[in-house]
Formats: C-alpha cells, structure tokens, sequence
C-alpha cells in the first residue's frame, strides 16, 4: 500500500501515520529498481506501489550524489544553483503525475504546480540572463568562502551541506504537495481558499519579478554609465554613483526579492496547513531551513557589498533586511547647508 489509511483530515500532518509507516520502502527501493530495470518489468508499478513523498525523497538523494560528483570533478560549485529554479516545481509535478496514475483526485495539485511553474520560469529566465547557465559560471560567494577556510573543510562543506543538504531542501519545499494529496480524500474540490492561496502566491511571484528588474535596469544603467559615462532614462547621477539601488521596491527592503521567495514557499506550506486544518506541522523544517539560509546567504552578501559602498552602512540602518521598518523610501541624505550667518558665528 503507498498511501495510509487516514480517518480525518487532521491525520493528513501526522508524522507517525504518514511517513514512519513507508520509511522502509526507501531502504528497499534501490534493491526493488535494480529487479525491475534487470527484468525488465513494468517501472510505472514500481512507481506508483511506493509512497510518493518516499520516492520524491529518493530523486533528491540520487541527486545529491549527482551534484557532488559533478562539483569536485569540474571544481564548480553553483550545480544545486542551476537546478534551484526547477527542482522544486519537478517534485510538485512527481506528486500530481503520481496523483494521476494512483487515481487520486488532483485538482489542488494542478493549482500548486500552475504558481510553482510560472515560479520555475520566472527564476529560470532571471538566472540565465544573469549568465548562470554559462560553462564556469559559478556564485562569487562559493569562491570568497573557499579563500576563507582549509581546502579539506570546504570539500567537506560541499559533501554535506552544498550538494545533498540543499538537495534535499529543495524537495521539502516542495513536500506539502504531500498534504494536498492525502487530504483530497476528504476534500477533492478545490475551495475559494485554495484559489486565495493560488492569488497570494502569484502575487509573491510578481512582487519577486519586479524588485529583480528594478536591479537588473539598475545594474544595467550602472554598466552603460561606467562605459559611456551617460546618465540613462529614469536614473540620477548621484544614484549611480552610490553604486547600489535604492529605489523601487528596493527603498522600502534592502531585498525584496529574497524577502517574496522564502515568503512563496512558506505560504506554500501554510496552504498545506489550511488543508489538513491544522495550525502547523512537521512540514515547516523546509521553510524554516530556507529562512535560515537566507539569513547567512544575507549577511554574507552584505558584508561584501558594505566593504564595496561606504553609503551601504547608512542604507542598511535606515531600510530593514527584508520587512520594511516604516512607509517611507530611503531618501539619501544631502549636504547639509549652512547659512551666512552661522558661518559668521563660527568665524568669530
């Protein structure tokens, strides 16, 4: 059996009834898949008499491996980057295709996967105009590190955390597809509060979109100034010359961007949640941890990026991290200006 027997909604977030029970599918699959690609026997089986967050918890450990042997073999680090963008709708697609085969209803599925696909593109499309799928293209951040610690530290660092730790919160991100699939027993509808979650994470989406083409247009605007020391359309001197963006989205949160992404993914969550009506389940370990990384990701970032701006430090009092701290946009601060007369007192 791949699903448990469950009475209530509530016992959709059971750890003890969801998950323990099918832990042993996971130590007997690779034995199981040897037998089938051997014999030649109908994979399609295989795949839907074993429980899907367990084989969805597999990919991500084959796939660890992959990014691993990869990385040390090309000394390039940013393999999980190159697949950030679309491994976590890939695992909402292996839920709602296995929904599917196991005739099992799937409509939530469908609106989970429709946000988490225009997600995928967006992100996809951002990363590679930024040049990320070019051959050696790699995170800045991977190589400061490396230059900080021993080299056998930082190997170590990417056999644990870069390759598989990543992969697999990569794939818990995407998990409380997990919830949705077991709760469209009791409710295979989708319900107005479904297509409220739909909204909000399109929304995040957009709000994701737009604060990475303000720094795109800024960045851009930066570049044609250094070559051609013009001033573009929409931009001031001053502005590029302070060598970071303030306005926009960008004047209320030092990054708006990250502040949307673990947003989608922890309403991503709570939508699962709301579906087994409860108030919080073991399922937050991924945004949690996504958070988490953001946090370090960040501060690294802005240590660097202070180093580079002497205004940088001025910004970051004055714009929260993610949150913005008040209604009003960063406004640089001007010379100040001193009168006639108190030049006069100072003089005397």
């Amino acid at each position: 059996m791949a699903l448990p027997t469950l009475k209530s909604l509530e016992e959709c977030i059971d750890f003890k009834k969801t998950v323990e029970p099918f832990i042993p599918q996971l130590y007997d699959l690779p034995a199981k898949l040897a037998d089938v690609l051997a014999s030649r026997e109908d994979i399609v089986k295989l795949y839907t008499d074993t429980n899907p967050l367990i084989s969805g918890f597999a990919i991500s450990i084959f796939l660890g491996a992959v990014f691993l042997v990869t990385a040390e073999v090309n000394h390039n680090y940013s393999q999980v980057d190159r697949a950030w963008s679309v491994l976590p709708t890939f695992y909402i697609a292996h839920f709602d295709v296995w929904s599917r085969l196991a005739g099992v209803p799937n409509q939530r599925l469908d609106a989970a996967l429709l946000f988490s696909t225009i997600w995928s593109i967006r992100l996809t499309f951002n990363y590679w105009r930024k040049g990320g799928y070019e051959v050696g293209s790699e995170d800045y951040r991977w190589g400061i590190i490396r230059k900080q610690v021993p080299k056998a530290v930082f190997h170590v660092f990417n056999w644990t955390f870069i390759s598989f730790i990543q992969s697999v919160l990569l794939y818990l991100l995407a998990a409380p597809a997990y919830v949705l699939l077991l709760a469209a027993k009791f409710e295979p509808d989708v319900s107005d509060i479904d297509m409220f979650y739909v909204a909000v994470e399109l929304g995040l989406v957009l709000t994701e979109y737009l604060a990475d083409q303000q720094q795109w247009n800024f960045q851009a605007a930066k570049r044609d100034y250094k070559i051609s020391g013009k001033v573009s359309q929409g931009f001031t001197q001053a502005e590029l010359d302070r060598g970071f963006i303030t306005s926009g989205l960008w004047g209320y949160s030092r990054h708006p961007n990250f502040a949307a992404e673990q947003s989608i993914w922890f309403f991503f969550y709570q939508w699962s949640c709301f579906a087994s009506k409860s108030l919080y389940s073991w399922l937050a370990v991924g945004p949690v941890f996504l958070i988490m990384l953001f946090q370090g990701s960040t501060w690294l970032t802005e240590l660097i990026t202070a180093g580079k701006y002497p205004e940088y430090s001025k910004y970051q009092a004055r714009v929260g991290t993610f949150v913005p701290t008040g209604i009003s946009a960063y406004k640089r601060s001007g010379p100040k200006i001193i009168r006639t007369s108190e030049l006069a007192k100072k003089q005397k």
